[in-house]
């Protein structure tokens, strides 16, 4: 093979292994005590392509925030263990990388905006030194010049530069979320991961810090996985949808394919709990029953007990991902046998 054929396939080869800036296949995460095993993430398949985002959608207890901590392998130990699967960040396995290669890509190449900013900050520091000392660590400068970056940053989310010296407790809920996401972008991610990022908010505030992210994304071309159990946040600024159920993707596909074609009856059970506002004298529709206890998880798919459509090898055997599309995926066995929308 000519020189040139060699360093084309090379170049395609790269270019195919570093589709996804994260994938994740098949990742398994366990807290096991003394007493009992919570099976947190069950059989996991995720991917992001290079600058798009993806919501992660799911109840509380679906196992969202355990699968952002292990994209940075921070699953707290020793109880918390990654049992099985692959997590690769741009190509790279996470799972692999030793403690100087972790610390390394932790803020510069994957970052965090964690869910609770009143828990996020550490209440006895500067909130200038806080955004600093990321910046100090990655970018190799002095703690002037860091601090003066800092500021910066501060600035960039709204927040004047002259409050670097104040302490969190100074600031409003707002205020922390927005000194939050300047720690997570000071050293321009790759990737970032942003959980529940506006809980603790107002709807006012909610809706300024997400615009600001999205800018924020944008200018720095970052992909994104938002974690949220708000369908209205997923509407507005992500490109892909991942429906997640005790610990396992049971639906995926573009924001479009999620919306107006979803298949799983856990997504049409998320959206039918939401307000009519087309129909106020509507009812809502709650999804009956409870999300299963994760420490003794129902046999076949977890969702059964639950569901209006269950059949009886919904009971006995997991279903396998049947694809509608390039981008539309369900694990359902309504669709064993068919393509139709059984909705």
């Amino acid at each position: 093979m000519a020189a040139d054929d060699k360093k084309a396939v090379n170049t395609a080869n790269s270019e195919n292994e570093n589709k996804y800036m994260l994938e994740i296949k098949e990742l398994d995460v366990q807290f096991v005590s003394a007493d009992e095993t919570v099976y947190a993430v069950n059989g996991m398949d995720m991917t992001i392509e290079h600058g798009r985002t993806l919501g992660l959608v799911g109840e509380t207890g679906a196992g969202k925030t355990t699968t952002a901590l292990s994209i940075l392998n921070l699953v707290p130990k020793p109880q918390g263990r990654i049992t099985y699967g692959e997590i690769n960040v741009d190509g790279k396995s996470v799972l692999n990388m030793s403690a100087r290669e972790l610390h390394a890509m932790r803020g510069e190449q994957v970052a965090m905006i964690f869910q609770d900013p009143m828990t996020a900050l550490n209440p006895i520091t500067p909130v200038g030194n806080q955004i600093a000392e990321g910046i100090r660590i990655h970018r190799k400068v002095g703690k002037a010049e860091a601090f003066e970056q800092a500021k910066a940053m501060m600035e960039m989310v709204g927040i004047p530069g002259s409050r670097a010296t104040e302490y969190p407790h100074q600031f409003s809920g707002g205020m922390k979320q927005r000194v939050v996401i300047a720690i997570a972008l000071a050293c321009s991610p790759h990737l970032l991961i942003a959980d529940e990022p506006t809980t603790a908010l107002d709807v006012t505030i909610q809706a300024q810090v997400l615009k600001l992210i999205q800018k924020l994304r944008a200018e720095h071309g970052m992909s994104m996985l938002m974690i949220t159990h708000d369908l209205g946040i997923v509407a507005e600024v992500c490109d892909d949808v991942s429906i997640m159920y005790a610990g396992r993707i049971v639906e995926h596909g573009t924001l479009e394919d999620i919306f107006d074609k979803m298949r799983h009856p856990y997504t049409k059970g998320l959206f039918d709990s939401l307000p009519n506002i087309d129909d106020r004298r509507s009812e809502l529709k709650p999804i009956k029953g409870l999300m299963p206890d994760p420490t003794n998880l129902p046999s076949g798919c977890a969702f059964h007990p639950r569901c209006d459509y269950a059949r009886p090898e919904c009971a006995e055997m997991i279903p396998e991902v049947k694809w509608f599309s390039d981008t539309h995926c369900v694990r359902c066995h309504l669709y064993n046998d068919t393509d139709e929308n059984m909705l």
